[in-house]
Parts: C-alpha cells; sequence; structure tokens
C-alpha cells in the first residue's frame, strides 16, 4: 500500500460506513483476509439493517440491470429481488470483490452507485451502497477499475491494526494460545502475499486455524501433530513454525518484549522462553523502530544489552548495529566490541 495514501482500521472503516453509506456509496481496499466483508455486515446489524450481498466474481450484467419484459409496446427491465426486494424498507447493499468484476459488470454498477438507482427503479430511501476488494498488487485477480467507477465512490484503503484485532478477539472467541502468539509477535497477524501460492498469515487465516483447532480439540484429536499440520496448512511458514514451538513450551505467560527491554520484567532463566523474548525484541527493532524510539529510553535499553550474555547480546546487534545505535545504545555497542576484540574503544 501507498504510505503517501490515508489508512483507516476496520473500526474506523464502520464509522464511516455508518455515517456516509446512505447517500454515498463507499469502497474498502485492502489485502485478503483483512476482515472487510465482516466489518460491512458488523456495520449493517448495528444499524439494524439486512446486508444483501453480491459477489463480484459470480454475476453478470443482468444480476444487476435485471431481465427486459415486454409490457404493452415498450419494454421493462425487472431488477434482480437481492437488489430490490418486494419490501421497499432500506438495507444495506453489500457489492463483494468489486475490483474482480469484469468492465461490463463494473459498468452495469455506475447508475447504481452513483445514483441508487437500477435502471427507473430507485432503491429504498436509506438503503445503504457499500462495495470491498482487494488491491491491484495483492494478486487476487484483481481487474483495474474504470476511471468512471472510482469517480462514482469514496475509496476508503484499510490497515490491519493489531491492538483493534486482539480486543476482537478477546471478544470473538478466538483461542487463548493464538492471542497471546500475536501479542507476542504482533507481525505475525498479517504477513506480505508470497510469490508463488502457499499459505500465508492475515487475520482470516488466524481465526480460521482458531476454529480448526477448536473442532479437533473437540473431536479429542489434538496433539502437537495434528496441531502443527494444521498451522501449517493455515498460515506462513515462519508463523506455523513459531506458534507450534510457543503452544507446545507453555510460552503463553510471556510478557510483551518492551517490557524486558526496559527493564520492567526480568529475563526468564529457560532457555526457549529466552530465546522467544530476545527474537520478539530483534523483531521489535526490524519492524517497529519508531514505536522503540518513543516507547524505550537509550538508558533502559544501553541497561537491558548489558546485562544480557554477549553471545545474545551479538545476536541481537547482528546486522541491526546502525538501527541499535540511533536507539542510544552506543554504549552497549562498544562493550560487545571491546569484549569481541579486546581493544578498549
Amino acid at each position: 500500500m501507498n504510505n503517501n495514501i490515508p489508512t483507516v482500521t476496520l473500526s474506523e472503516a464502520k464509522s464511516i460506513i455508518k455515517a456516509l453509506a446512505q447517500k454515498q456509496s463507499v469502497l474498502l481496499l485492502s489485502p485478503p483476509g483483512v476482515g472487510k466483508s465482516d466489518s460491512v455486515m458488523q456495520a449493517a446489524a448495528d444499524a439494524g439493517l439486512e446486508c444483501r450481498s453480491l459477489l463480484g466474481t459470480q454475476i453478470a450484467p443482468e444480476d444487476v440491470s435485471g431481465i427486459p419484459r415486454i409490457v404493452g409496446e415498450r419494454s421493462v427491465f425487472c431488477p434482480p429481488r437481492v437488489l430490490l426486494p418486494e419490501d421497499p424498507k432500506p438495507f444495506c447493499l453489500f457489492l463483494d470483490e468489486l475490483p474482480a468484476c469484469t468492465p461490463d459488470i463494473q459498468k452495469s454498477f455506475y447508475s447504481l452507485l452513483l445514483e441508487r438507482r437500477l435502471g427507473e427503479h430507485p432503491l429504498p430511501k436509506g438503503t445503504w451502497v457499500v462495495a470491498a476488494g482487494n488491491r491491484a498488487e495483492d494478486r487476487s485477480l484483481v481487474r483495474s477499475l474504470s476511471a468512471a467507477l472510482i469517480n462514482r465512490v469514496i475509496i476508503l484503503n484499510v490497515r490491519v491494526d493489531v491492538k483493534e484485532w486482539l480486543t476482537w478477539g478477546h471478544s470473538a472467541g478466538v483461542r487463548s494460545e493464538i492471542l497471546s502468539f500475536i501479542t507476542f509477535n504482533p507481525d505475525s497477524l498479517m504477513r506480505p502475499i508470497p510469490v508463488t501460492p502457499a499459505p500465508f498469515s492475515t487475520p482470516r487465516a488466524w481465526v480460521s486455524l482458531s476454529r480448526s483447532l477448536d473442532l479437533l480439540e473437540k473431536a479429542g484429536a489434538l496433539n502437537s501433530e495434528s496441531m502443527r499440520s494444521v498451522a501449517y496448512g493455515r498460515v506462513s511458514p515462519e508463523d506455523a513454525s513459531l506458534f507450534t514451538v510457543f503452544t507446545e513450551s507453555n510460552l503463553g505467560s510471556l510478557k510483551k518484549p518492551i517490557e524486558y527491554l526496559k527493564g520492567e520484567t526480568p529475563l526468564p532463566e529457560d532457555r526457549t522462553q529466552r530465546w522467544f523474548i530476545l527474537h520478539g525484541i530483534r523483531q521489535l527493532v526490524l519492524t517497529q523502530w519508531d514505536f522503540l524510539k518513543e516507547n524505550a529510553s537509550g538508558n533502559q535499553i544501553n541497561a537491558f544489552l548489558q546485562k544480557v550474555k554477549r553471545e545474545e547480546r551479538a545476536a541481537l546487534l547482528l546486522e541491526l548495529v546502525e538501527k541499535w545505535s540511533e536507539l542510544g545504545a552506543d554504549k552497549a555497542i562498544c562493550k560487545t566490541l571491546e569484549e569481541i576484540t579486546g581493544i578498549t574503544i
């Protein structure tokens, strides 16, 4: 996603939909598996609206414009019931996978998106029109959106928010070990789409994994082997590996990496637990440098690095010396160089 384009979280998108969708058509764009469809349905449910959906990859133009019939000496288009039910109550019309539609289907949506009209038939007053889909760079069979269609919608680029997802996960019954793992490894919630077809981590994939583990447990078939199999079949390989070790080693009680780095919690003596914590801290430096800069002082960082074992410190600093230096870790870096070289700096 272009870093210069503003993004919204799913909860922010829901608020915008509730405020605009009865007058303005809204299009949510994001990578697959973020939760756009569920958010639209939840927003509609909150507003007391029935949600009627059309899947862009499974419709033809006549599913939108309707079928013609002869009335007297004129042809009249009969709109489909899903778009114009007999009951004139307002509803939420959800156009899912809109960017995957063929150009002729995109064209059939023009009057619907801009004028809330199907031929000569207006939608019931108060009806929402919301669309969603993936982006061109997501390798999800997405077609180019026409300029005419883009000019008829408000586009919201949706991002994944880990804190928001964890709050939702607690209320939605996502398994505690998955919530603990994502808390400790927030980057695992959403991974880049692989070049070759393979499982990859998304919020939807983690929820699916949670439901799979629930079913295995209910059937009495949940063990290390079955957990490993379904994990590798649903999320990115690196996350599946970490998750299974995390679960098998009962690491759910670990604190967030930042708490160890700031000295608020002492490192455990157990080697597996220490490895997970050090891995988490290294990931913070790699991917959340700005967060560390704002939440940990140079004194705290130096104190932590100087307390850990030399080999652990070397592993943390490997290929990240410049980033650690910008975080204020110069004293710990100099100490490490003196220990390795024997030369006092």
